[in-house]
């Protein structure tokens, strides 16, 4: 069509929520391009600046939170965001994506939140977590998939960090104690298009799908919990957002306002996809037009097929990862300190594994589930506790729920796992410890 506009979608990694995005536009009789290392360009001259590939409009979907430098990611998006019109601007992005940012972000308006304190000092943070009772949240201002998020007793100590990554203490609301729950609202352009509740799954709190949480979808939305989701979207500024609200003794509470919510979970608890409406809020931003009812009709499929007009990556996928060694110099924290470490890498374990010791010096923990591992001749496998830890590895952090067991007669206090190494290239020929002697442990 002659009126046709260009949606860019900025995203980096290899996301199905992107391919859903640039199918709807296409879908809908307009161009999407897809914003990517392979074809990203920006020049600047006296004369102004060009961007190649050249579109009318971007939506954002930079991933920030499984970056260690997300301020990186934030400096492009703002790039980009000088020379066309955004949905999610980078500056609004940053509120979200930082937890305590979001809950400063709502002072002063109707959203209610959790109680919450940041204290960068560890005695001031562990006197104040006195007055949240006998359980409290403990979590990384950034995180993702429910990563760096812990529940602790009033007992446990904590550090202002967690790696590199500030924390902070938030109060617990829940009103089903047998098994926690909560809502995620998706809202697009000051609506919602869809909502679902989410359920925490067996031996964990955290109600994320990603973490194996099962969801349903909801047709009844309390008005109150409606509005406060699109009151918590409009004040950090967010043109399509997922809001995650928990129900407490006193009412709905804000949890988190994400601006790159994924899109599986939603459409199978509900039938609806977010993409289209996103499409549609970019076509328009540009000046194109839509037509409603196709609208309507392409929210009821999910195609997150790869778009036609995307040309195939002229990389192979094992040279765009990292390359690690058979030994390797790793950070590994927990929910009271870090430590720099020698880990192993074994490609034969499925599971990341933690020395008992090393667990506690870093306050790994709680202990979440028990899971069993095969350990030389005993067929039958040992039971084995497992805990949440967050390892730092060739400049990426991953959470992983990683074993507990004693090594201390083993040279390694930490095994890396499949869970870990599976977004590596392991070199067994490189090793940290060149000069320490080869061990045959396992």
């Amino acid at each position: 069509m002659d009126d046709s506009v260009t949606v860019g979608v900025l995203s980096l990694h290899n996301s199905k929520e992107t391919k859903a995005i640039l199918n709807a536009v296409e879908a809908l009789g307009h161009d999407g391009v897809w914003l990517r290392e392979e074809n990203l360009c920006v020049d600047v001259t006296d004369d102004g600046a060009t961007l190649d590939p050249d579109v009318d409009v971007i939506a954002n979907r930079l991933l920030l939170s499984n970056t260690e430098q997300p301020a990186e990611l934030l400096g492009l998006a703002l790039s980009l965001s000088r020379l066309r019109p955004t949905l999610n601007r980078p500056e609004n992005v940053l509120t979200a994506f930082h937890k305590f940012a979001t809950a400063t972000a709502m002072v002063g308006s109707d959203v209610r939140l959790p109680a919450a304190t940041l204290a960068l000092d560890s005695d001031r943070l562990n006197a104040e977590k006195e007055k949240y009772g006998d359980e409290v949240v403990y979590k990384t201002a950034i995180g993702t998939h429910g990563g760096g998020t812990w529940k602790i007793a009033a007992d446990e100590q904590v550090n202002p960090r967690v790696g590199d990554r500030f924390a902070f203490l938030q109060e617990l609301v829940e009103r089903d104690s047998d098994r926690h729950r909560d809502l995620r609202v998706y809202v697009v352009d000051g609506d919602i298009v869809a909502t679902m509740r989410r359920y925490a799954p067996e031996n964990d709190w955290r109600t994320n799908v990603a973490l194996g949480g099962d969801v349903e979808g909801v047709d009844d939305l309390p008005e109150d919990a409606a509005d406060m989701a699109l009151e918590a979207a409009d004040v950090v500024g967010l043109d399509y957002a997922g809001v995650d609200l928990v129900e407490g003794d006193d009412g709905w509470h804000l949890l988190e306002v994400n601006p790159t919510a994924g899109f599986k979970g939603l459409f199978a608890a509900t039938g609806v996809s977010p993409a289209p409406r996103i499409a549609k809020l970019a076509i328009e931003t540009a000046g194109g037009d839509v037509d409603d009812d196709q609208v309507a009709s392409l929210s009821g499929v999910l195609d997150d097929s790869t778009p036609a007009t995307t040309a195939p990556t002229p990389r192979a996928p094992p040279e765009e990862m990292a390359t690690i060694g058979y030994t390797e110099d790793v950070l590994v924290s927990g929910t009271s300190g870090t430590q720099r470490v020698l880990a192993k890498s074994d490609t034969g374990a499925a599971r990341t594994s933690i020395d008992t010791r090393l667990a506690a010096e870093i306050g790994a923990g709680p202990i979440k589930s028990m899971t069993k591992v095969r350990s030389g001749s005993v067929k039958s496998g040992k039971a084995r506790p497992v805990v949440d830890i967050v390892v730092g590895v060739a400049g990426d952090r991953h959470t992983v729920a990683a074993s507990l067991e004693d090594r201390g007669h083993m040279q390694y206090p930490l095994l890396l796992g499949r869970d870990i190494l599976q977004h590596y290239q392991v070199d067994v020929r490189r090793r940290s410890d060149a000069d320490q002697p080869s061990e045959s442990e396992e």
